[in-house]
Parts: structure tokens; C-alpha cells; sequence
């Protein structure tokens, strides 16, 4: 059984909502974790290694994405089951305003310290 206390339908929504806000955003910024070029004639050396540097950029946080969608995944895969909400360590039922602002956590308070 999911919590109790905690609206489903508006965590499954903020859930969704969040899923397609992340995949926008990494279609957008797929040109910045393209190759960056190694033709000094364009770019000088400075520029490029700036340009690598952004691309590294670019490319930790489509990882950070990528990471935040597996567990959106994940929650929506605990919605579906039934056990949204419960704590994976202790079993114990997770605060509902803790899960209401953060719909991803996995342990309660006293579990997570």
C-alpha cells in the first residue's frame, strides 16, 4: 500500500512533470557534449581547451540527468507497486511532507542520518 498521507496522483504529476523538464533539457544541450574539434587553424588553443572544458561540463551534468531519471523511474516503479513511500532500510513509513518535497528520497529521517 503507498503512503497514506501523501496525494499519489499529485507525486506521480510532479514526478512526470520532472521527467519531461530533464529530457528537454538534455535534448537541448546535446551539441555541447558533442566532440569538441582539434583544428587549431578555427579554434586557438586556449578556446579549445575552454571548449573542452564546457563539453566535460556539459557532459557531467547529462550523467546528473540521467542518474535523476533512473529514479524517477524508480519512484514511478514504487508508485505502481505499492510501496511508495516506505523506508528501504527500516520499512517505517517516510515523513509525507518530506515526500511531498522530495518524492525521490528512499529512506526516512532516521534512517538517512
Amino acid at each position: 500500500m503507498n503512503h497514506t498521507e501523501v496525494d499519489i496522483a499529485v507525486i506521480r504529476e510532479k514526478l512526470q512533470t520532472l521527467d519531461t523538464t530533464l529530457r528537454e533539457e538534455s535534448a537541448s544541450s546535446e551539441d555541447s557534449r558533442d566532440t569538441v574539434m582539434l583544428d587549431q587553424t578555427s579554434v586557438g588553443r586556449l578556446s579549445r581547451m575552454d571548449a573542452m572544458q564546457g563539453q566535460a561540463m556539459a557532459k557531467a551534468g547529462e550523467q546528473r540527468r540521467q542518474l535523476k531519471l533512473k529514479q524517477i523511474a524508480a519512484a514511478l516503479q514504487r508508485i505502481e507497486s505499492e510501496s511508495f513511500g516506505e523506508c528501504i532500510e527500516c520499512g517505517e513509513w517516510i515523513g509525507a511532507k518530506r515526500l511531498t518535497w522530495d518524492p525521490l528520497v528512499l529512506k526516512c529521517i532516521e534512517c538517512a542520518e
